[in-house]
């Protein structure tokens, strides 16, 4: 049962039904706004959800001792945003669509709002993923063809069956990185991967486990984000070797993969880079300024890409 605003209720499994339908349909592709996004990282975030008089969700959150709100599926009335203003520290994720929409608006009324870098989704073709044809991509296919003229690796699709494998390699994962990461979402993804929605595939070499990664459809069936990706590294080559060959297992209706954000770690970054996004899904933060003491600078778009919510990058 969803409260109605000013309630919150913290984000509970059994929400999925009057979630799923609304967050299946926004355009923008957004990889937070599923439900197994938000599920997930619920208590990452401490996510609480309310609906507002219209029907629509309010999402919210702390993230480094602020309190913020989402918007996925709509905006308010301008008393019932100035009200989510004052009572939040800020508003995270508001989607490109709504940017186009709101920013004039919001900025007139004295709101700053800010691009997001660290948390711009990156974008590629899923045919670029699935062939790596090209100059750019000749040390990617390096790594393949090596991983594959060494093992005889086999992808099976995700089943509950395979739960326990997919398991055993996580706990590989987290053992050989000596931190914990995303590991208890990894963990959650993979035991309600069936409610949640997910769909992957887990990677065998001589009937060894040695590899999965799961995700879901967003954008209207545009896209297909890649929520989690986890292989025993013991294995030289296995992740480019995953990424090629779930690209090319997906239905070519995908045009695009979703491979989420990089969080403004600069070794993420370069590595997402090396892949040739040919876009981003941008995000964006709105404050009030009496409240923005810790707002970033202004952004230009990325200096690889032009404007648009997929961002064309040449092919240089």
């Amino acid at each position: 049962m969803i409260p109605t605003y000013p309630e919150f209720a913290p984000l509970e499994l059994d929400a999925r039904e009057a979630l799923y339908p609304n967050l299946n349909l926004l355009p923008d592709g957004i990889s937070e706004f599923t439900f197994a996004g938000l599920y997930l990282f619920r208590h990452t975030y401490n996510y609480r959800i309310s609906r507002l008089p219209d029907g629509n969700l309010v999402i919210s959150g702390h993230r480094r001792e602020k309190s913020f709100f989402y918007l996925p599926c709509c905006f308010p009335s301008v008393d019932l945003f100035d009200k989510l203003m004052h009572q939040y520290d800020y508003m995270r994720h508001m989607s490109e669509t709504q940017a186009n929409q709101h920013r004039i608006e919001l900025e007139a009324r004295g709101y700053l709002v800010f691009e997001d870098r660290d948390n711009f989704d990156y974008l590629y073709n899923r045919e670029d993923l699935a062939t790596l044809n090209g100059r750019a991509y000749h040390k990617k296919r390096n790594l393949v063809n090596g991983f594959v003229s060494s093992y005889s690796c086999e992808q099976r699709a995700f089943t509950k069956a395979r739960i326990k494998d997919a398991l055993a390699v996580l706990e590989e994962w987290r053992t050989a990185k000596g931190v914990d990461g995303d590991y208890a979402a990894a963990r959650d993804a993979l035991e309600h991967f069936e409610v949640l929605g997910l769909r992957g595939a887990v990677y065998y070499i001589e009937n060894e486990p040695v590899g999965w990664c799961l995700g879901e459809p967003l954008a209207k069936g545009k896209m297909f984000a890649i929520h989690f990706e986890k292989a025993c590294d013991r294995f030289k080559g296995i992740y480019q070797f995953i990424n090629q060959a779930f690209a090319q297992s997906l239905a070519k209706h995908y045009r695009y993969i979703n491979r989420e954000q990089d969080l403004g770690d600069e070794g993420l970054r370069q590595a997402k880079m090396t892949y040739r996004p040919v876009g981003f899904v941008k995000k964006y933060m709105v404050f009030h300024p009496d409240r923005a003491d810790f707002a970033p600078q202004p952004l230009e778009p990325p200096a690889e890409c032009g404007p648009g919510t997929v961002h064309e990058c040449s092919d240089d």
